[in-house]
């Protein structure tokens, strides 16, 4: 088991991109525990997963919608695989288009016997929307774990984030595979990092008993 000691060292391993599928096929075979990101798109995913890693450029980040078109492996030291998913809900593509990102994400999520848990971002500012809802519901339907990780929380008040806790409270009642328990993070002020980095330690050591 890794001690909460080596937490900090664990994250400042080596963390590199191995592999980008654009189809169900061209997903690594690899047995390495993962862990997924999945959000809106623009919500923040890759520069949570830089964040994480303590690196600026590992995962692309744009001011671009939509920037993310394949699901992106990087591989953390020889323990971990961060699985950033194409974001969902931009409308500026075609439906064909849309359609493949979605069947591909599905899949994946569907089919990974080493998926850990899938981390669902959302906008702190912007919660609950109709897509993150089906997306939690589709979660919920497979029996796989998630949890909600509510981005951008320095872009909010105190009150605001209190609100947001409440509504949280509410919006999770009707979905069973929903980790009880939100993050809160910024990758710009990094509040909440290191929560989320003990979180992602604790998933690899149940997985090792």
């Amino acid at each position: 088991m890794l001690e909460n000691t080596t937490l900090l060292n664990l994250f400042k391993r080596p963390c590199s991109f191995i592999a980008g599928a654009h189809s169900a096929s061209q997903i690594p075979a690899t047995s390495l525990p993962e862990i997924a990101f999945i959000g809106r798109s623009n919500v923040g995913k890759s520069s949570l997963i830089n964040s994480l890693v303590g690196q600026n450029k590992l995962a692309r980040t744009s001011q671009t919608p939509g920037c993310t078109k394949q699901i992106n492996f990087f591989q953390l030291h020889d323990l971990l695989c961060l699985v950033d998913l194409p974001g969902y809900g931009y409308a500026r593509i075609s439906n064909k288009d849309r359609n493949h990102w979605d069947s591909l994400i599905y899949q994946y999520l569907r089919g990974r016997s080493q998926l850990l848990r899938t981390f669902i971002l959302i906008d702190s500012r912007h919660p609950f929307k109709e897509l993150d809802i089906k997306t939690m519901r589709f979660l919920d339907d497979c029996a796989a774990s998630y949890q909600i990780v509510f981005t951008k929380v320095d872009k909010i008040s105190k009150s605001e984030l209190e609100e947001l806790k409440s509504k949280f409270d509410e919006a999770i009642k009707s979905h069973s595979a929903c980790f009880p328990e939100p993050l809160y993070t910024s990758s710009k002020s990094k509040n909440g990092i290191e929560e989320m980095q003990k979180a992602i330690i604790d998933f690899i050591n149940s997985r090792k008993i």
